[in-house]
């Protein structure tokens, strides 16, 4: 998306404080697959309206999106994001906090710059997700203190950590083309099933992806024990002595991180997770492709949102 990728480029951080202003600069300009403006605007265009009007809630979106990734690293504690340091690294913590919660206004101030008639609708559903995407991430680091969590409650979590924000952008960008309400409706699930492939993926490559590619440390969900949808099938289907292996592993103040992840993946490969892992994503982008065949546009204005989700469901291959 090279027209947007100027526009968000364009936006003049050159603000006092420089200390609150020069981190969000320097995340925006950081890159990034800018996903979520892109599903806007590919849905406005997809209902026969100009893309140029979602502007300035696309804007709002990807700060929005930005701001989260700068919290969740502080969080995680994570060093690196896009083969850079990440924002609380470069400067620190209490930056990464305040320069997050600017960011978080400024993508409401952006947001009210879009045409008075869709206020209510677009207001409504960006608040309800920006609170879900909260959500979401509060589950995530309470999962971390606890020794069991169900498949469907991984679910529930990435639905709301990834999901929402993805279902949200499409949501909106039909919402501005001022499509029927039960296309509305329909890409908003076409959104969620995305989601939760997109996020499937995510854990897969944090696991076999490069640091080349991925941009951030391989393994880093299996050194912070996170529940990932390879983790809690994993523990279903090993046997007592393994289960015990990986938790010791986990717990080691002994092994190295290398040391760690190595011990995981092995467990991981032999119950063929990547296939499994695999399998579930598949799942996903078909609920997807399924949603969109009900949407009541010509099938030759689907074009662009297809491109897009098999260009999603190749990004591991």
């Amino acid at each position: 998306m090279k027209d947007f990728e100027k526009i968000i480029q364009s936006i003049n951080w050159q603000i006092e404080p420089v200390s609150l202003y020069e981190p969000i600069y320097y995340i925006l300009q950081s890159g990034g697959k800018r996903l979520r403006p892109s599903l806007m605007q590919i849905a406005c265009k997809m209902f026969g309206k100009d893309g140029k009007i979602t502007k300035n809630a696309a804007i709002a979106i990807e700060i929005f999106h930005n701001f989260t990734l700068i919290h969740d690293d502080v969080m995680d504690n994570s060093p690196t994001r896009r083969n850079r340091d990440t924002v609380h690294k470069k400067w620190n913590v209490n930056t990464a906090i305040l320069s997050g919660d600017a960011m978080m206004i400024k993508s409401y101030e952006f947001l009210a710059k879009v045409p008075k008639k869709y206020w209510q609708k677009v207001f409504s559903l960006f608040t309800k997700t920006a609170l879900e995407v909260c959500e979401g991430q509060q589950y995530d680091m309470d999962f971390e203190e606890r020794d069991i969590v169900t498949i469907e409650e991984y679910f529930k979590m990435i639905r709301l950590k990834t999901a929402v924000l993805l279902a949200c952008s499409l949501n909106m960008g039909a919402i501005l083309a001022d499509a029927p309400v039960k296309d509305q409706n329909l890409i908003y699930k076409l959104g969620i099933a995305l989601g939760i492939a997109f996020q499937l993926e995510d854990d897969y490559l944090d696991a076999y992806g490069d640091f080349e590619t991925l941009g951030k440390q391989i393994g880093s969900d299996i050194l912070c024990r996170k529940k990932t949808f390879l983790l809690l099938t994993a523990m279903q289907k090993i046997d007592e002595g393994k289960k015990k292996l990986m938790n010791v592993t986990l717990n080691s103040k002994i092994y190295s991180d290398e040391e760690k992840i190595n011990v995981i993946i092995d467990i991981f490969n032999s119950l063929d997770m990547p296939k499994i892992c695999e399998v579930e994503i598949e799942k996903y982008y078909e609920q997807a492709s399924n949603f969109l065949n009900q949407i009541s546009v010509e099938e030759n204005q689907k074009n662009e949102l297809k491109t897009l989700i098999n260009n999603l469901k190749n990004r591991q291959k």
